[in-house]
């Protein structure tokens, strides 16, 4: 993401979805998921994507889109790779301009954050974009955005420069301060604005980290790489990162937000949770809403360790799980999923991914199912 913004900013265009982190790929955003703040007006990112281009389990290259191969086409998201490689996408571009105007909109209870941001999440015409970050069970802020031309004299935050607070420290500072407030923020900058500080998971990882002094010395070193951290882990490090942390996104309807942010305060007590909307329209794939046509969903994103006495990895994701099939959710399948396959199943609509796995040849014998890949037992 971090290239297609440098590349197609100058030129004033933009992907109409920009997930945040610079490093996440446009091959991994379509085969997994891809959500950013302006999914409540586009989806997520295969609802922007024109078409593909995969090497098929026999070695076929193959085109697809919605008029050609279809079937292949709305098969693919979510697919994780078990249809077949991935080379080529075609994504629509929208025209761009060079800053956003967002608003903080402070929030002291649970209800006026969930109320608000439902309320900003429906305006979609009048909002760019709409995100909030709920900082305990009772506060959070809600944060709209627009493209603009210009900005104030004296409102303009260059965020994305190494010596600026993390994102979310200086967003914690405005539901501090209670008060609603305007700023203007260099596009890219936003797009990336929880790049630095990996969301939030760096304070865990550099408690100090969001020191000035530390932000002014060696901020620019910031982030260290993910697949680097990963590739460092000692097998101790992995124990007690996968038994005393959590990284997980369930998606839900939005109208079951405020029950949603109850169970994830009950399981967990982690903060701040990041609430993402985006609109899920009624097309063949994994993902379908519940009812006959299009609904606004949430992506409410857990990055971090659990506060609650009683965590036990194993157990609580269990519970997330279940509350988010109960609420026709679905969960994010980068992170661990412990779900047995029939619950697998149920949630996520597997007919149309049978259907295309059994016209390819070899595919079953080259590629494993989505539940063989991403379960986290036997994928280990």
């Amino acid at each position: 993401m971090g290239q297609v913004t440098t590349l197609l900013l100058p030129l004033g265009w933009t992907l109409p979805i920009v997930p945040e982190l610079d490093d996440l790929t446009v091959g991994g955003l379509i085969m997994g998921t891809g959500v950013e703040t302006s999914s409540h007006k586009y989806g997520l990112i295969q609802h922007v994507c024109e078409s593909y281009e995969l090497v098929l389990p026999d070695g076929t290259l193959t085109k697809c889109s919605r008029t050609e191969n279809p079937d292949l086409f709305y098969a693919v998201p979510w697919s994780y790779g078990t249809l077949g490689f991935l080379v080529a996408a075609e994504i629509r571009i929208i025209p761009s301009k060079p800053y956003v105007r967002i608003k903080y909109h402070p929030a002291q209870s649970a209800d006026e954050m969930t109320q608000l941001f439902i309320k900003e999440s429906m305006k979609t015409r009048e909002n760019d974009f709409v995100e909030a970050l709920a900082f305990s069970d009772e506060s959070g802020v809600v944060m709209t955005a627009n493209f603009c031309d210009v900005f104030e004299s004296g409102k303009l935050n260059r965020i994305g420069h190494w010596y600026k607070p993390w994102f979310f420290k200086h967003v914690e500072d405005k539901l501090k301060n209670d008060q609603s407030s305007v700023e203007y923020i260099p596009l890219r900058d936003y797009y990336h604005r929880h790049t630095r500080s990996i969301f939030w998971e760096l304070q865990d990882i550099i408690p100090f980290g969001n020191n000035p002094i530390f932000r002014l010395l060696v901020g620019w070193l910031m982030p260290p790489k993910i697949s680097l951290l990963k590739l460092t882990q000692g097998k101790t490090v992995k124990r007690l990162y996968e038994e005393h942390h959590v990284v997980q996104d369930m998606m839900l309807p939005i109208k079951h937000l405020s029950k949603c942010l109850k169970v994830f305060h009950d399981e967990i007590k982690l903060y701040p949770l990041w609430l993402c909307p985006f609109y899920l329209p009624k097309e063949p794939g994994m993902l379908a809403p519940p009812g006959d046509e299009g609904e606004m969903y949430v992506d409410v994103g857990a990055y971090g360790e659990p506060r609650t006495l009683h965590f036990n990895n194993v157990k609580t994701i269990r519970q997330l799980e279940k509350a988010t099939k109960d609420f026709n959710g679905f969960q994010m399948l980068y992170a661990d999923s412990y779900m047995t396959r029939e619950e697998f199943r149920e949630m996520f609509d597997h007919s149309l991914y049978d259907k295309v796995r059994k016209s390819l040849p070899l595919c079953d014998e080259a590629m494993p199912a989505i539940y063989d890949k991403v379960h986290k037992e036997i994928k280990e």
